[in-house]
Formats: C-alpha cells, structure tokens, sequence
C-alpha cells in the first residue's frame, strides 16, 4: 500500500516539475530552461532538508508538533542577519562575496542550533510543555533583539533584513547551490544509513535501550544532521517557518508507518510536492504578488493549532 502511494507521489511530483519548466515558457529556451532548472533545483533540495531535519527532529524529541522552526531557528536566522547588517552595514553585506557570507551564516547557524537544541533535548526532553515553553521563550529573546537592532539601522539598510527574512527562489546563486547540494546529499547519506536506529529510538529511551541502541549518542548524532540540514537550507534561501510541520503531518496521514524509511520518503516527496507546484502557482498564476513562504506559512500555522488543541484534548 505504502508502495503505491509513494510511487503515486513521485508521478505528481514529475508532473509538476515538468509543468514547471515549461509553462507559460516563451523566448529563448536556451536560457529559460537552464534558468528554470536552477530554481527547480533549489526547490527540491530545501524541500527535503527540510522535511528530513523535522522527522529526524520530531524522532528525537518523541514529539509531533515540534519542528526546528517551531523552537526558535528562523528567529535565530534573522538574528544573525540583522546583526550582520547592524556591524557591516547593507552595502557592506552586499558587497562580501556570496560564498564568504554564506559559509558564514551556515557555520554559525551550525553552531548555534547545536547549543540551542542540544540545551533544549538535555533540560527538557521529558517535558513537552517545559520543550515547548523554553522554545518559544527563545524565540521571543530573539525577535526583541532584532526588533531593537532593527530600529537603531537605517532605513534603507533595514530593506535589506526584511528582504532576506522570508524564502526566495527567483535568484539562485550557482555556486552556492552546488555546494548546498553536495552537504546535503552527504548528509542525506548518513540520515539513510541510520534510518533503522531512528525507529528504535522513536520507541523511546528505556525500550531504544533494551534493544541496545544509545539514545544519547543517536540523539547527538540526528542533532548534527538536523542543525546541517536546517543551516544549509536557510542560509541558501531563508526560512521557511511551518513547511516542515505542514509536509511531515502530510506524510503521517498518507503514509502512516512507524518505518523511518517510508516516512522520510514519503515527507520529502510531499514537501517537493508542495513547494514545487506551489512556486509554479504563484509565479505563473498570481505573478508573485504573494511570496510561497508566507502562504505556507498561513496554512502551516493552522495546521500547528490544530495538533496542539488535538493532543490537548487526549
């Protein structure tokens, strides 16, 4: 049954991505393919980063409703970025070369998605609401930060920060892609190879340990892949704050499993799914006038409550 679904979800997801490259394609097509593919390129590897750091996340913290974005990381990214322009200046941020600022934010959203998950998973992985409470709490530390760093830049610099806050896909850079595809693909690899002690771990420390799994060390090791695949694909595109929980709550209703290596396929086949026909929906349809991010966004939050007041009720 699993089977047929994903193989259904790989026929939508070529579908759209061919629809993708040639619809509404006029002029010369030599430039517009190799355009266009590179867009379509970016959309499928944030797609999956995305959707594979929220079950490796949702795996670990023996939680639905959590995702990276949910615990505080797009605030964070923004952080990062204000700061960066509140120290260089807008012109002077632009004029870093690509490559240089990129390596930059993708080190430090390493590091400081380690301190902040590792903190969360070793205070608070037994208290959800605890988890949850402390992840919003940071979350609010970093919005004031930039919100007060934001009113002491000007103006003009400060279109900077809000262009970078939300995800774009008009604009690829080549380099950066090629090199965002490689640590993903690596990373993809060791999420892959793991896949088996993901469900063991999903059944919890005391049994993952019966079975003779380490939760710790797994925990550890699913973090680092989790802060790789996150940083990577934020600092190529910039947040997006609910696709995670939107694709992965998408995967468990279609393809409901405890198998890892369905669940990681079957959310990332969405979650392409989604972005893919979603950017041809608004840069064919609505011509841009509503950014993908924001849309997925608004349905993402609601889909958010919705398992929060869920799990209230039980």
């Amino acid at each position: 049954m699993h089977a047929r679904r994903l193989i259904a979800m790989g026929a939508i997801l070529a579908l759209f991505a061919v629809l993708y490259m040639v619809l509404g394609a006029k002029g010369n097509w030599n430039f517009i393919l190799p355009f266009r593919a590179t867009k379509l390129a970016a959309l499928l590897l944030v797609a999956v980063a995305v959707s594979t750091a929220t079950v490796l996340f949702q795996t670990i913290t023996q939680n639905r409703i959590l995702t990276p974005s949910i615990m505080g990381f797009d605030a964070l990214y923004v952080l990062i970025l204000t700061v960066a322009v509140f120290v260089l200046g807008g012109q002077g941020l632009i004029r870093l070369p690509p490559l240089a600022v990129y390596g930059v934010n993708t080190v430090m959203l390493v590091l400081a998605s380690l301190l902040l998950f590792g903190t969360l998973l070793a205070g608070a992985r037994q208290d959800l609401m605890r988890m949850v409470l402390t992840g919003i709490i940071f979350g609010a530390l970093f919005r004031s930060l930039t919100a007060f760093l934001q009113r002491m830049i000007d103006p003009n610099e400060y279109a900077v920060v809000q262009v970078s806050s939300y995800a774009r896909f008009t604009q690829i850079n080549t380099d950066l892609l090629l090199i965002s595809t490689i640590l993903t693909l690596l990373t993809l690899g060791f999420v892959w190879r793991m896949r088996h002690r993901l469900d063991v771990l999903a059944l919890g420390p005391d049994m993952a340990t019966g079975l003779g799994e380490r939760p710790r060390r797994g925990q550890i090791e699913a973090l680092i892949l989790i802060a790789v695949l996150v940083s990577v694909s934020t600092a190529l595109v910039g947040p997006i704050a609910f696709l995670g929980l939107l694709v992965v709550s998408l995967a468990r209703l279609i393809t409901p499993t405890a198998q890892h290596a369905v669940l990681l396929t079957s959310a990332a086949l969405i979650s392409c799914i989604v972005l893919v026909g979603g950017q041809m929906v608004s840069e064919r349809v609505l011509f841009l006038a509503a950014p993908l991010s924001v849309v997925i966004d608004f349905i993402g939050g609601f889909v958010f409550l919705a398992l929060l007041l869920k799990g209230t009720r039980r």
